[in-house]
């Protein structure tokens, strides 16, 4: 018997070689959750975490998820056009080939990823097409004729890289989504003490801006003007002019009721309700009432500073003598 297969040898070279076996849906979802899902799910957290923020912190998510978005690409397009395999591929041994098993190039690698949107749209029946298809294809292995094969995994065992990803990508997770409450629960604690300082500070501020005494009146108008900021100044000083022109009476302002419009770590708005007196003599003195929206801002030594002042309705004046 050993003899008459011998003496065959063409036998053997009219065997066609076996047909790549198809990689089953679940080992695909897999590779898939690897190569993609993990960097997704980082990029997702990096955009979430970045909401909320301004300037420097967002700029740094921003270039992190941009960061994790080129490595993904080089994993499913370059790496396996260079070792036939992308990360999570070579965890489930399996790899994209044509259908006559050669080996896939960047292009049409980089068509497939594209062709999966496909998939997607279409409410995602593409993806669960291998179930049913008896080559396993997607929706995007059917436009780019292209299938995933069942192949020898590397020599090297990927699990521990595989592992060491995870682990990179749940500490970056873990370092957005703690910077990012940090940094938000640092600038919401500044607005609330901003608010508490302001609701504080701002009515009192204003009683002394408006208020003046004929006696001390130069003291005073220096005080008030100590009480603005630099670009409002001047315009408080052409008031204090007017009033010395027009012979300066006593006033006395207090603040009766107010409610912070808005408020920042470094500006404020308040709506303030001024009740006053004008004049010392009982028999001649006025009450007055006005209501008044002030602008605030903090300046670099961290005091509130008047930074404009708009009378929203003009004092109503009301002789209390006879």
């Amino acid at each position: 018997m050993t003899a008459l297969l011998d003496a065959n040898p063409d036998a053997r070279a009219d065997e066609s070689p076996p047909a790549p076996s198809s990689a089953s849906w679940r080992a695909r979802v897999g590779a898939f959750a690897v190569d993609v899902f993990i960097g997704t799910a980082v990029i997702v957290t990096m955009a979430l975490a970045a909401v909320p923020q301004d300037g420097w912190l967002r700029w740094l998510y921003a270039g992190v998820a941009g960061l994790v978005f080129l490595m993904m690409a080089v994993n499913r397009l370059l790496l396996p056009t260079l070792t036939g395999w992308s990360v999570g591929r070579a965890l489930f041994g399996i790899a994209v080939r044509r259908r006559d098993g050669a080996p896939v190039g960047i292009l049409r690698l980089a068509a497939r990823e594209l062709a999966h949107l496909l998939d997607t749209v279409a409410v995602f029946t593409g993806w669960l097409w291998p179930l049913w298809d008896r080559r396993n294809r997607t929706f995007a292995d059917l436009l780019v004729r292209t299938e995933v094969h069942k192949v020898e995994p590397p020599q090297r065992d990927v699990r521990r890289p595989v592992g060491w990803v995870l682990v990179a990508a749940t500490l970056l997770c873990a370092a957005a989504v703690g910077l990012s409450y940090l940094v938000v629960y640092r600038h919401d604690r500044a607005v609330d003490q901003a608010r508490a300082q302001i609701s504080e500070q701002g009515p009192r501020l204003v009683e002394k801006l408006l208020s003046f005494s004929v006696d001390t009146l130069q003291q005073d108008f220096s005080t008030a003007q100590s009480l603005t900021t630099d670009g409002y100044r001047p315009q408080l000083v052409a008031q204090q002019q007017a009033v010395q022109k027009a012979g300066a009476t006593t006033n006395e302002y207090w603040a009766v009721s107010s409610a912070v419009l808005s408020v920042s770590t470094e500006q404020a708005s308040m709506l303030l309700a001024m009740q006053g007196q004008r004049g010392v003599d009982p028999a001649t003195m006025k009450f007055i009432t006005a209501t008044v929206r002030v602008d605030f801002d903090r300046t670099g030594d961290g005091r509130w500073r008047v930074a404009n002042l708009t009378v929203l309705k003009r004092p109503n004046v009301n002789q209390t003598g006879r």
